[in-house]
């Protein structure tokens, strides 16, 4: 029983934790049931992408059908009625919650935690608050047995994800159109004003540099990344891919705190120092 309890407790948390960024304060999409359905068959779809979550201690897959991936591929719309799978599972871990790695150091498939979907029909976006609206998409999330999570949070959903307006507001359009470059090696750049993305962490987590210098961000990882400027700044990089670079220049001294717009718990600080 009590095992089930911490299932539960773990599904939810992953449910919320799978589908984005912090909530805004100018729009609220409920949690609850919506227009989206639990789609029963989906482990016998296509299997097109695999990620893992450090920040989250989590293996995902991505499923979807043929149709989909064969439009994306051919640089068509994405159909009516197209529906997107993240299968959230849970890393296995050792005795110190450390996830566990296969002899490719990938992350070992632990309990299934969450199906989170992301469903395209017609109409579904006039429900969708005008600033986060994500074209015709909705977006749920399920417990393993196809109950809705009702707490997940579903703003973040579109905040994630309205970005990739140009890709159809899927994240990860050049996985489905395999053209994602998940095995190219990322050259590693080095320098005082270099910031390096891998395992979900920004290297180094605080940079000094003089007002008026640019920082270069490079994405290693195999899943996209956004720069993201907190307070009045607000700036965002463009989203990068893996191999990807974006800069951004700062001419005014201060502490600069930052986040990846995409996975929140990733964090970083630019200390800006006055020109002598």
């Amino acid at each position: 029983m009590a095992k089930t309890r911490v299932l539960q407790a773990a599904a939810m948390a992953v449910g919320v934790a799978a589908l984005g960024v912090a909530v805004g304060q100018q729009a609220l999409v409920a949690p609850g049931p919506n227009k989206v359905a639990f789609p029963e068959s989906w482990s016998k779809w296509t299997m097109y992408a695999t990620v893992d979550r450090p920040d989250t201690k989590q293996y995902r897959e991505f499923y979807t059908t043929p149709d989909v991936i064969a439009a994306a591929k051919a640089g068509q719309p994405i159909p009516d009625g197209a529906v997107v799978v993240l299968a959230a599972y849970m890393a296995q871990q050792d005795a110190a919650g450390v996830p566990l790695k296969d002899a490719n150091g990938r992350f070992l498939k632990g309990n299934l935690a969450a199906v989170n979907v992301q469903q395209k029909k017609k109409g579904f976006g006039d429900e969708i608050p005008a600033s986060i609206r994500n074209g015709d998409w909705q977006y749920q999330s399920f417990a393993p047995d196809g109950k809705v999570n009702d707490k997940a949070n579903l703003t973040a959903c579109y905040q994630c994800h309205l970005p990739f307006a140009k890709d159809e507001f899927l994240t990860n359009m050049a996985k489905l159109k395999g053209s994602f470059p998940s095995q190219a090696q990322v050259m590693a750049r080095s320098g005082p004003t270099e910031v390096a993305i891998a395992g979900f962490q920004f290297g180094p987590g605080t940079l000094k540099i003089a007002a008026g210098q640019k920082v270069t961000w490079t994405n290693a990882d195999d899943t996209p990344h956004q720069v993201t400027l907190t307070g009045a700044d607000g700036r965002r990089s463009e989203v990068m891919l893996k191999g990807q670079s974006a800069t951004l220049q700062f001419d005014a001294a201060g502490n600069i705190a930052y986040v990846c717009g995409l996975h929140p718990t990733m964090k970083g600080t630019i200390e800006v120092t006055a020109k002598q």
